[in-house]
């Protein structure tokens, strides 16, 4: 039903809430109450001075009866129906059901951020308790000072005699380890608590490169107009903090530098204009490699594309290299991604665009067009198997885009994955299906 047609529900509704009856408002107004009744019913539509007029009686603003609620509110009601899955729910009048029970809809909405917000929480602490190096030294530093003073105390409880000077060496190793113990506590739960902005935290090189990479928009302004080259940009990047941070860096951004050479920002630009994001279209018009051009496309300043784009590079072990986030599609920091995702298929056929419709499990219901090819990458050599990079460009869909193309379910990792009946599945959920 559309949101215009629902003016009289609105009507009925609020005025139930102030208390007052049909006939006493179709009275003040000027109307008979029968005329009412088929206006709170959505068979006469309303407008001008009446609608100014029981507005004002009912103490509301005019648009709040032909308006209602706000469309983002709507958006996350249809938002939770299609995440409830087998649960059947009327869609189509979630914009009745708004109107007429804005308190209500507004708890389910409300209720259902707060999922999406746990789900996302349970997804990052999983993902930091398993590849976390920081973490696992720190875990394994309070557990062998743990252990090395339950060892010493064992020794003092357990042996009847001991010479002086051996005591004395005990009970100082037990002085010590303590301190130990205490110090490196204290650091494992500061580094706990620094974590509440994940964004901000930067364990790992690949981590720091991440931030640096994030920071600019995924789009270096001084490497596009030539005034900088990459060992200058890394040089003068603060953030990078570590030498291997820094190696990794300055690779992202000559391998930037040379996808804009071969592409440049403008020509780029126009070429988008012609053909739209269309992978294909872009490297026959370039003569690039797909993989460039996925880069190419995530790499593009805000207002060439329609909207935001994500990307995965990954290695032949199918560690990730490189990733660009995008609302909707989860992807863990580092490693131990769903094995389903199209950037993994396209290493078992290297050389072979693959195109997959996809919908992560378990985050919001969006779809989502990923497009991937692996190649290989250096210079061939003899007697040497080829290295191969697999990439993947993921582009959410529209609305207006074909329904008839088949979605492949996927997750962000076996870990908080809840569906139950996956053939790519590697260890237990700790989600059950229904969450």
């Amino acid at each position: 039903m559309a949101r215009d047609t629902l003016t009289g529900s609105r009507i009925r509704e609020r005025r139930s809430i102030a208390g007052m009856r049909q006939a006493d408002l179709a009275r003040q107004v000027g109307i008979s109450a029968s005329y009412l009744n088929l206006i709170e019913h959505n068979r006469r539509r309303i407008g001008g001075k009446l609608l100014l007029d029981i507005a004002q009686l009912l103490g509301v603003e005019p648009s709040m009866l032909t308006q209602g609620a706000e469309a983002a509110l709507i958006a996350t009601l249809r938002e939770a129906a299609a995440d409830a899955g087998a649960v059947a729910a009327e869609v189509d009048r979630a914009d009745e059901f708004a109107g007429r029970f804005p308190g209500w809809a507004e708890v389910l909405a409300v209720g259902h951020r707060r999922i999406a917000s746990l789900e996302r929480a349970v997804e990052m602490l999983s993902d930091r308790l398993t590849h976390d190096p920081h973490l696992a030294a720190s875990l394994h530093e309070v557990l062998s000072t743990a252990a090395a003073i339950r060892s010493t105390a064992s020794i003092l409880a357990e042996t009847g005699e001991l010479e002086q000077e051996w005591r004395e060496r005990f009970h100082n190793n037990l002085n010590e380890d303590s301190l130990r113990l205490a110090e490196s506590s204290k650091a494992l739960v500061t580094y706990l608590d620094e974590s509440e902005d994940a964004d901000e935290r930067r364990g790992s090189p690949q981590e720091e490169v991440e931030a640096f990479v994030a920071q600019s928009g995924f789009h270096f302004v001084r490497i596009e107009d030539g005034t900088s080259e990459p060992d200058a940009l890394v040089r003068d990047a603060p953030e990078l903090t570590s030498r291997a941070a820094r190696l990794i860096a300055r690779d992202v951004l000559t391998r930037y530098s040379e996808d804009a050479r071969a592409m440049p920002l403008g020509a780029f630009r126009d070429a988008i204009g012609r053909v739209g994001p269309d992978p294909i279209a872009l490297a026959e018009a370039f003569g690039a490699d797909l993989s460039a051009v996925f880069r190419r496309l995530a790499a593009m300043p805000d207002g060439v594309l329609s909207g935001d784009v994500g990307l995965v590079v990954c290695d032949s072990s199918g560690s990730i290299l490189y990733r660009k986030q995008i609302e909707g599609f989860a992807l863990p920091r580092f490693g131990a991604s769903c094995p389903l995702w199209p950037v993994f298929t396209a290493l078992s056929r290297p050389l072979m665009p693959i195109r997959r419709r996809v919908s992560q499990l378990g985050r919001s219901a969006m779809l989502f067009d990923c497009m991937a090819i692996a190649q290989p990458v250096g210079t061939a050599l003899f007697d040497e198997d080829p290295l191969y990079q697999s990439t993947m460009l993921i582009l959410p869909v529209s609305g207006d885009s074909d329904e008839n193309v088949a979605v492949q379910p996927v997750g962000s990792s076996c870990r908080v994955c809840p569906r139950s009946e996956c053939r790519a599945r590697r260890e237990p959920s700790i989600l059950s299906e229904g969450f």
